[in-house]
């Protein structure tokens, strides 16, 4: 994985990083519009038809800036169910992208993504708990459940760690053993307790779903994505420092264990947000990392923002292929981001081979 950071080296940079630094500059501004323009396309998506002109209409409606008439149907369809799952979809690119981001670097590993720390294996166990068994149902919800399974998960992650040396290699094979036990617990739960039907649901569920996805779950993805993005951006220059070790990052007078405590507790609360509403969705924080950094150099002021707009892109598309690709029934969105990042994480694999 490639590092870089700022000072006089800047005047010799050569001039592939000089291109980088102006391509930091052009892609956040290029990948908003191009969210934007693929958040209304999603939204005409489906089966039934709905014009991008409905959608500006309805749009335009909602937010009081027209009284266009609009037929109520289209105005369900697109202001109730396809708008608000495309923004979810672009909330959960966008945040699973700026975790794997952050944990690369402060792991220093190429390989990690919000799913190393047993986050989304936590999230199935406490979704199935409460699906099958009811525990908490009424005031937590599938959601719910989802979430404060991830944070135990994450909890014993951190006492794990705690106990055996905090280490950037440890927190990983602490990850690697949450993961195995939520994951044969959540197996335990639905061989013991489901009925096929109730398999079913769940398991669509576990592989990704934007299903029924409302605007309150727009507005929790968002204020957690916007929350841990700015968390993440205020500590870019010592993320920058991290990728040359700690020991540099020390003698720059960087707090180490606190930083990465900090920001590693950052990026397991809003993996845990975003996966208790879209369930498993993979290869979202391990691959996008890795085309920003090829876009716009390892400099995490411009990473991060990259990042988060490539991500929330892919996403919004992903989702929306999902959708229609067996339409009436939609694939799990799960799936569908791991048949385009698999590929896409080789090709990446090739990319960065051929230019060492």
């Amino acid at each position: 994985m490639s590092t870089g950071h700022a000072g006089p080296a800047a005047a010799t940079a050569s001039p592939a990083l000089r291109r980088r630094g102006a391509a930091g500059r052009v892609v956040p501004a290029v990948a908003l519009v191009v969210l934007a323009v693929s958040v209304v396309a999603a939204t005409t998506l489906g089966p039934a038809d709905v014009s991008a002109v409905n959608v500006r209409d309805v749009l335009t409606n909602h937010l009081g800036l027209t009284a266009i008439p609009v037929r109520v149907s289209e105005d369900a369809i697109v202001w109730s169910e396809r708008l608000p799952r495309a923004l979810v979809a672009a909330c959960v690119g966008a945040g699973l992208g700026v975790s794997g981001a952050i944990l690369q670097s402060l792991l220093r590993n190429p390989l990690a993504d919000p799913f190393v720390l047993g986050i989304s294996s936590g999230a199935s166990t406490g979704a199935v708990l409460v699906g099958f068994l009811g525990l908490g149902a009424g005031a937590l919800g599938l959601s719910g459940g989802a979430f404060v399974g991830a944070l135990v998960a994450f909890g014993l992650v951190l006492l794990l760690d705690r106990l055996v040396g905090g280490h950037g290699d440890r927190v990983i094979l602490a990850g690697v053993a949450s993961t195995q036990l939520f994951s044969a617990l959540t197996s335990l739960a639905i061989f013991a307790f489901a009925d096929s039907d109730e398999t079913r649901g769940v398991m669509f569920w576990l592989l990704g779903s934007l299903e029924g996805v409302r605007w309150d779950d727009v507005a929790v993805c968002a204020v957690a994505v916007v929350l841990g993005l700015a968390a993440c951006l205020l500590r870019s220059r010592d993320l920058d420092a991290f990728a040359f070790g700690d020991d540099v990052a020390a003698t720059l007078g960087i707090p180490v264990a606190r930083v990465r405590a900090l920001l590693l507790v950052v990026t397991a609360l809003v993996t845990a947000v975003l996966v208790s509403v879209s369930g498993a969705v993979g290869f979202v924080g391990l691959v996008l990392p890795h085309a920003a950094r090829f876009l716009v150099g390892p400099l995490h002021g411009r990473l991060l923002p990259a990042t988060a707009l490539l991500g929330a892109v892919f996403m919004v598309w992903v989702d929306a292929g999902s959708r229609v690709a067996f339409a009436p029934t939609p694939l799990p969105v799960g799936v569908g981001t791991a048949l385009v990042g698999v590929p896409a994480f080789i090709a990446l694999l090739f990319r960065g081979r051929r230019t060492r």
